[in-house]
């Protein structure tokens, strides 16, 4: 039989390379830190990084496939070295046997994360937080709570999602990620103090409360309510009822960021507010929910019983509830967009290797076509989300008010979830027979496929999103419409 042609997909006995381990040695050798040459935006002049990682195509960030880029340098380069460390040693080699589990050591995990300078990375240094080498600069932007360099962020979410778990994910970091926020951001000193630092440092972790069975997407229709019952003492307490649904990481959280109407008389988004439960309280009851997909993420269905809320666990101001979930709503799409596009990576990979190894009709599948149609066309969907991403770190980095980026971002995650539906089935296709196994390399792709839905789903359906994106837009194109240029001024009309 003829040998195949020099193929850039590798050679026909495979040589794919996962573990991104064996590159790292000269990852930094002629890499330059720009970061003290920022300009107003905090991004340099652009370093040609060294190739690093997987050595299938398009399976890692240009950025690491030897693509010149004006974002990052030699201190992204390392916390993405320490992020995928973490990954390869602590994730990895268990998170099969914890999905099917269904469970997995969260105290423990959260610690050896805090440990490894990764559970703490994104918070604020006066509660405890860690963040990275090079993170902390003059640029003019962030996501209230989290104050480092977006692409950081960007960073640890993409390597996070190596594990190809997002469930795991989501009960581990990701209930802290959109629980802690509104504390951090609106709520009193002494809240902050109380619960911050234990909850950075892994030693009890949070969930978001806001979807029920009435409403999800649809925000305002929460019927969750607390009601104001004076004491005594004259101090007074909140009287929560109510129950939430598909609460990821509610089976183990300690603290509960719960929104709810406090004011009756107020229809839709009006009249709502957010307030801080904690375990121990008397009326919360939790279920375990059985799920399609992200089996390890404790997904919860908690009742509220006439639960006591002392006054000081409202959170900010009553009455604003309904605008902190808006304003959080960005960064969770934000990381599940970018968990998105490193799961469509996967699937690239993970089909690009297998028709490597795999012959037909003479010859390796890699070399069919038909094939590389399916391979090109992911890459080509990947790429476009991951610019769209890095867009939006810099937006953020630059100091675009959070407000003018939600239809972008709305937009953004709508791709990511559209995407990653697109790559699992034509991974599972490329895969053939074996896309519905759970064993082998193949079920990083059947897990993920299973993980389509919530995707599209949790934090705002791709319905919800569009429409969003066109409300956002349209007002705001309204807004710069009603200016014109005179001279060099901007007047109004």
């Amino acid at each position: 039989m003829e040998a195949p042609s020099p193929s850039p997909f590798g050679s026909s006995s495979g040589g794919e390379n996962n573990n991104s381990n064996n590159n790292n040695n000269n990852n930094n050798n002629n890499n330059n830190n720009n970061s003290n040459n920022n300009d107003n935006c905090g991004v340099g002049a652009p370093d040609l990084l060294s190739p690093w990682g997987s050595d299938v195509p398009f399976a890692e960030p240009p950025d690491l496939q030897g693509q010149f880029s004006p974002f990052y340098g030699a201190a992204h380069r390392k916390w993405r070295a320490l992020c995928r460390d973490f990954v390869e040693r602590e994730l990895l080699p268990h998170v099969d046997r914890w999905e099917e589990a269904g469970d997995f050591p969260a105290l423990e995990l959260r610690q050896t994360a805090y440990a490894a300078g990764i559970y703490g990375a994104m918070w604020p240094r006066e509660f405890g937080g860690t963040p990275p080498e090079g993170s902390e600069g003059p640029w003019h932007g962030s996501w209230g709570a989290i104050r480092v360099d977006p692409f950081f962020d960007l960073i640890m979410w993409d390597e996070l999602a190596r594990c190809s778990a997002g469930g795991l994910l989501a009960s581990l970091f990701g209930g802290m990620g959109i629980g802690l926020p509104p504390v951090l951001v609106y709520g009193a000193q002494h809240l902050q103090e109380r619960v911050a630092r234990d909850v950075i440092s892994g030693k009890k972790s949070f969930c978001l409360c806001i979807t029920e069975p009435s409403g999800g997407s649809d925000v305002a229709a929460v019927r969750t309510t607390a009601v104001w019952r004076e004491s005594s003492d004259g101090i007074g307490s909140w009287l929560v009822n109510g129950t939430k649904k598909w609460i990821t990481g509610g089976m183990t959280a300690d603290y509960f960021t719960v929104l709810c109407r406090t004011d009756g008389q107020k229809p839709g988004h009006k009249g709502m507010s957010m307030l801080l439960l904690e375990r121990g309280m008397p009326g919360i009851t939790v279920r375990r929910m059985k799920t399609q997909g992200w089996w390890s993420s404790q997904t919860t269905s908690v009742e509220f019983d006439n639960v006591c809320v002392p006054a000081e666990n409202l959170i900010g101001q009553q009455g604003e509830g309904f605008k902190y979930t808006m304003v959080n709503f960005n960064h969770e799409r934000f990381l599940m967009a970018a968990q998105m596009v490193r799961s469509s990576r996967i699937c690239l990979e993970e089909a690009v290797s297998f028709a490597r190894r795999r012959q037909t009709f003479g010859k390796r599948l890699i070399d069919h076509q038909v094939i590389r149609h399916k391979v090109a066309e992911m890459a080509r969907r990947i790429e476009g989300t991951h610019r769209a991403l890095e867009n939006y770190c810099f937006q953020v980095k630059c100091g675009l008010p959070d407000e003018k980026l939600s239809g972008y971002m709305a937009l953004l995650k709508v791709d990511g979830s559209k995407l990653v539906e697109f790559c699992a089935r034509e991974a599972s296709q490329v895969l053939g027979g074996q896309s519905f196994t759970r064993e082998g390399a193949a079920g990083r792709v059947e897990r993920i496929y299973r993980e389509v839905r919530v995707m599209a789903i949790g934090g705002g359906s791709e319905e919800v999103m569009l429409n969003l994106a066109m409300n956002q837009e349209c007002q705001s194109f309204a807004y710069w419409m009603s200016f014109s240029w005179r001279s060099t001024n901007w007047q109004r009309i």
